[in-house]
């Protein structure tokens, strides 16, 4: 019998970034949330996620001779890739009934910070699924125009993007039942984070490893200042 994620365990941490800013963070189990009860329909769930990888990698290294049509493609791709990223922690709330924050050990009242945070990040996605969904709306006149409507598929992935965070933001407020802990190594980010990237490159990359969070690093350079 295939694992479902369960969801009944879901840690969240709450990453300091510089400048009193925080970011909630998490690795929801991504193999298994695309696993399917048929070795048949997960096989075929593999192959997407890997042609979608491969696409993500081609898009990233931005050949010139492209010609406008690939080009608007790969930005696509790239930026549908990194809103994923972006979105990955509030995607996983959605469906969370109970989760454990995992907060700097040296901040005083981690459950406000939380509160903001999912507050700031349910108006910002509400705002943007309704922009989005009129960008679609609007993007349906390019169908007219021979070739794929990529603008269309654009916005149609950035409203169920938008969609997932913003229904994990309010299930996460109203509905989630946190408990805590605190977590000395994310005390060192939030000194980290005043250094230049290749300078804590090695103390970030050996936190990641100690907490078992192997993309912590990645989300770190991207949203960390300064970036350089």
């Amino acid at each position: 019998m295939t694992r479902l994620p369960d969801y009944q365990m879901q840690t969240v941490y709450l990453v300091p970034l510089g400048s009193g800013r925080f970011e909630l963070y998490s690795e929801p189990p991504e193999d298994d949330a695309v696993a399917a009860p048929s070795g048949f329909f997960r096989d075929r769930l593999h192959r997407l996620h890997e042609r979608w990888r491969e696409a993500v990698h081609m898009a990233r290294r931005r050949d010139p001779s492209t010609g406008r049509l690939g080009q608007a493609r790969d930005w696509a791709v790239s930026r549908v890739a990194e809103m994923i990223a972006e979105q990955r922690t509030l995607w996983s709330l959605r469906h969370a009934p109970t989760a454990t924050l995992v907060y700097p050990a040296n901040l005083a009242d981690s459950s406000a910070v939380r509160d903001a945070i999912l507050a700031r990040a349910r108006r910002h996605h509400g705002v943007w699924l309704i922009i989005d969904s009129l960008l679609l709306i609007a993007s349906g006149i390019f169908m007219l125009v021979p070739g794929p409507n990529v603008l269309a598929y654009y916005f149609a992935i950035r409203v169920v993007g938008h969609y997932l965070a913003w229904r994990g933001a309010r299930q996460a407020m109203e509905a989630t039942q946190w408990s805590a802990r605190a977590e000395p190594a994310l005390d060192e980010l939030a000194t980290l984070a005043g250094v230049s990237r290749d300078a804590r490159a090695s103390r970030v990359a050996a936190i990641a490893e100690a907490l078992k969070l192997p993309r912590l690093a990645a989300f770190f350079d991207r949203t960390a200042v300064p970036a350089r």
